[in-house]
């Protein structure tokens, strides 16, 4: 899996003004019924389905029975509409909210938090495909660092501190969606299982065993392997949380006037 593709890879100018102001004024007039998010739900929905190398102005189009040039009467180029599909999907997850997480427990909401990210990653695959590393502020995303911060209001963190910790749960939960996404695929593109594939090896570590080489190895129980890619992840998050808990709750933290355990 590649990051050929990159969030601002436009005109910034442009993408930001889209997604903050809405269509331009096109020098035509605008096709009736077509609107700047019928045609981003098209593209998020084809790249869901085919992946971000299949995204093209002419293969949206087409999703939405018009002609390429009509596109641009509402996006510039591919470009722009990757940054508008991306603040799309970066939104805070449905029914995550400042509100929703009000008085909540800082676990919690951190909890849930990567938990709908998680999500949005296995909903949306071709993300991991995008370099992020200089996301575009939209006000889709820029709503979700404002959820993730709410999340963490009543902790006394300096700013670099909150955004060390929304960084440290998003490495988290992108790199087990990376896996997780890459083994789906795999198994796709070859049309070998996971069983099929490991079942392949088993002459071989007949051999292994053996050779008395490997012994911590081959001393794993059989079930060893058995946990499901949902199950990895609730045991990598409540370690991640652990640690932050430790962290939080060290002297100087405890010490502070505006510590607490709400997230509100």
């Amino acid at each position: 899996m590649t990051t050929a593709h990159s969030s601002g890879g436009g005109d910034i100018s442009r993408s930001l003004r889209l997604m903050w102001e809405g269509r331009e004024s096109p020098n035509r007039g605008p096709r009736p019924g077509l609107t700047l998010d019928g045609i981003v739900t098209a593209a998020i929905e084809l790249a869901d389905r085919e992946g971000l190398s299949a995204l093209s102005m002419r293969k949206v189009a087409a999703e939405l029975g018009v002609g390429t040039m009509t596109l641009y009467r509402y996006v510039p180029a591919k470009e722009e509409l990757l940054d508008l599909m991306l603040d799309r999907v970066n939104g805070p997850a449905p029914g995550h909210d400042a509100e929703r997480f009000t008085g909540l427990p800082w676990r919690q909401c951190l909890s849930e938090i990567a938990q709908g990210s998680y999500a949005t990653y296995l909903r949306h695959p071709w993300l991991l495909q995008v370099n992020q590393s200089r996301p575009l502020l939209g006000p889709n995303a820029l709503l979700g660092f404002e959820v993730s911060l709410t999340g963490l209001r009543s902790l006394p963190l300096t700013g670099r501190e909150k955004v060390a910790v929304i960084s440290t749960i998003d490495a988290f939960v992108t790199g087990l969606a990376r896996t997780h996404v890459l083994a789906q695929q795999l198994a796709e593109q070859t049309g070998v299982s996971d069983e099929e594939f490991w079942n392949a090896q088993a002459p071989l570590m007949e051999t292994a065993l053996h050779s008395g080489a490997y012994p911590e190895v081959f001393a794993l129980p059989d079930n060893t392997f058995d946990m499901t890619g949902e199950e990895m992840f609730a045991f990598g998050l409540d370690r991640v949380l652990d640690g932050l808990e430790v962290y939080f709750a060290r002297p100087e933290a405890a010490a502070d006037p505006v510590s607490g355990t709400g997230c509100g």
